[in-house]
């Protein structure tokens, strides 16, 4: 291919060949590789020879060390060293498991459970004699039992209650309010309870739910000289006049408290 080559000399060409020159002739075999371990990695880029720095275990690539259970092992565990692959499994016992982890790995049959006189399967759940709020579950030939969980309650502890045949505790229902509490002067008002809290043109209402309601009266009816009622909220334009601080009835005729020489009369418009 052009390039001397001394007699003796070797060297390689593509497609992993090993060539020589002998009596100047190229004798070229197939690079032959000596594999020393059971699950080597392909040859890397550039590379003729398998490695064996890893494994190659149903297709899948592992790294040096790397421990793994195969797709289709029943708990196996195996381990890459050196190019080998070592898997170990479970030594299943003939008839039942004697822990509920071999169960899963093995064919054999979970233990049973003896418990007060009754035989319970793996996994069974059940409630002891008498007492719902325990409950108990087959594990392997072992019986666990635990309390039934209780719900968190948002009401105060004086108005829980444990009723008879119950695990746990309920809230009691709130009573209906018998009337209106008022906390600033301490009065209580029955439901339906009409009242003024001071203010003659306020009205108050005890409600059913023992809320409070109050209105405003809002008066209409307007005069010149109207005269106020002590206790009652609109001024009375019908009883007569207000004139100077003095009450005078409807048509009452009186002197000017300005003019002594003119005379006033109340008259109700």
């Amino acid at each position: 291919r052009g390039i001397p080559r001394e007699p003796g000399a070797r060297w390689m060409e593509p497609g992993c060949q090993s060539c020589t020159c002998q009596g100047g002739r190229v004798l070229c075999d197939a690079m032959s590789c000596s594999v020393p371990c059971s699950h080597p990695l392909p040859a890397p880029a550039g590379g003729c020879c398998p490695t064996c720095t890893g494994c190659l275990h149903d297709g899948v690539a592992r790294a040096e060390g790397d421990v793994f259970s195969p797709s289709n092992g029943n708990c196996t565990v195996c381990v890459c060293l050196a190019g080998n692959v070592s898997c170990l499994s479970p030594e299943c016992p003939p008839g039942s498991c004697p822990s509920p982890s071999l169960a899963d790995c093995c064919s054999c049959t979970p233990e049973k459970c003896n418990f007060r006189g009754r035989t319970y399967v793996h996994g069974a759940r059940f409630s002891l004699d008498g007492d719902d709020c325990t409950t108990c579950v087959c594990q392997g030939g072992e019986v666990e039992c635990s309390f039934t969980p209780c719900p968190m309650l948002d009401c105060p502890q004086h108005q829980r209650h444990l009723g008879p045949g119950q695990c746990c505790s309920t809230c009691r229902d709130t009573p209906a309010p018998a009337g209106c509490f008022l906390d600033d002067n301490g009065v209580e008002f029955p439901v339906g309870q009409i009242w003024s809290p001071g203010d003659p043109c306020e009205l108050c209402i005890c409600q059913a739910d023992g809320s409070v309601s109050c209105q405003r009266t809002d008066c209409v009816e307007t005069c010149p000289y109207p005269i106020r009622i002590p206790g009652q909220c609109c001024p009375d334009c019908s009883a007569g006049c207000t004139y100077m601080g003095r009450i005078f009835s409807n048509n009452e005729t009186f002197p000017s408290a300005l003019d002594p020489c003119l005379s006033c009369i109340c008259l109700v418009r």
